[in-house]
């Protein structure tokens, strides 16, 4: 199995990703300019459809006998970070595969994996890796649609490193490739995923899941009206410690408004806390800033948690590098644009 850190350019090839009966995919072959003009886009959902039904489907809109690169879902696998076991590069996977055959979810021998090292290898920190273990029942669903659409499929890809690719791209426009740089995506109802990459490398992940609700809930502006309405109740997020087990009275007194507060207070609080945890173990590489999308609501986004935590947040847009993805409909693009980062991946990497 070739997994991301293993490939070459993707100059003209199809993206796409398959679970839980999604079909996301883009095409963006580089222009002249040497951006990534999309040509072709789209989710499709199987729906009551049978598999031999939904491949018809997909085969008629042009995706048969595609050159493929697929990225994983973060549902479909495990990324795990382990100590790097003091063996011979070529025995890392068979090291990995006994270290963390306590960690995974099913059997280990059920399981596809491979490694790569966290971060550069050139800075001051801990020696570790990460181990991305994926079921072999998934490895094999992914690959039994490309032998029904006839693709070759050189690659598969993780939703990580693709943000991690989409991150540096955007932070060496910007001119910040002199340090770390963090990148919050929300790209589904239930999880937000954090990165935070250097010189082009992945050091620091976590998923993050978000409350029900969470991208109709108010952010801002709705949430200084809470705390207006019920200061007692209201704690900034500096001194929040999250009460999962009820709340005291004057919470309970609180309208379901408060609720919704003290939810999304919970996110801030977590996504502080692993800022404040990049900060105590990479200490040599202070962050430039934190980078969100949130689809229409980046911006609001951005502001919010650049309010909440002293910190410099802005929003993603990708529009200038990609010219053409904004035109599908923001519940699609926020799925596909993990995608985007599988376009940029041109490392190979060395264990």
């Amino acid at each position: 199995m070739r997994w991301p850190w293993k490939g070459k350019s993707s100059k003209d090839q199809l993206i796409a990703s398959w679970s839980a009966g999604v079909f996301a995919y883009l095409r963006a072959p580089v222009n002249a300019d040497g951006l990534f003009a999309v040509a072709q886009m789209g989710v499709e959902r199987q729906g009551s459809d049978s598999m031999d039904d939904f491949v018809r489907r997909l085969q008629a809109l042009g995706l048969k006998g595609a050159a493929a690169h697929i990225m994983l879902r973060p549902e479909q696998y495990q990324l795990l970070q382990i100590d790097a076991p003091p063996v011979a590069p070529e025995e890392l996977r068979a090291a990995a595969r006994f270290q963390i055959r306590e960690m995974v979810n099913v059997h280990i021998d059920d399981i596809t994996l491979d490694v790569m090292q966290v971060g550069d290898g050139q800075q001051k920190g801990p020696n570790h890796l990460f181990v991305v273990a994926a079921k072999n029942e998934v490895v094999r669903q992914v690959i039994a649609l490309g032998d029904a659409l006839s693709w070759k499929v050189p690659v598969i890809d993780i939703q990580e490193t693709a943000q991690r690719n989409l991150q540096s791209a955007q932070a060496k426009m910007d001119g910040r490739m002199d340090r770390a740089d963090a990148a919050l995506l929300i790209c589904d109802e239930g999880q937000a995923m954090l990165t935070i990459s250097a010189n082009e490398e992945l050091f620091f992940t976590r998923r993050l899941d978000l409350p029900q609700g969470f991208q109709a809930m108010p952010w801002g502006t709705g949430l200084d009206a809470v705390a207006d309405a019920a200061p007692d109740a209201f704690t900034p997020v500096s001194e929040y410690v999250p009460d999962y087990a009820g709340g005291s009275a004057s919470a309970g007194a609180a309208s379901a408004d408060q609720g919704d507060a003290d939810r999304v207070q919970r996110f801030v609080v977590e996504v502080q806390r692993s800022l404040d945890l990049w900060d105590r173990t990479w200490s040599s590489m202070p962050l430039s800033g934190l980078r969100v999308y949130a689809g229409d609501r980046s911006t609001e986004l951005a502001g919010w948690l650049s309010r909440e935590m002293g910190q410099t947040v802005s929003a993603i847009d990708v529009a200038a590098q990609f010219p053409g993805f904004d035109s599908m409909a923001i519940a699609d693009q926020m799925y596909c644009l993990p995608l985007l980062g599988v376009l940029l991946r041109t490392e190979t990497r060395k264990l």
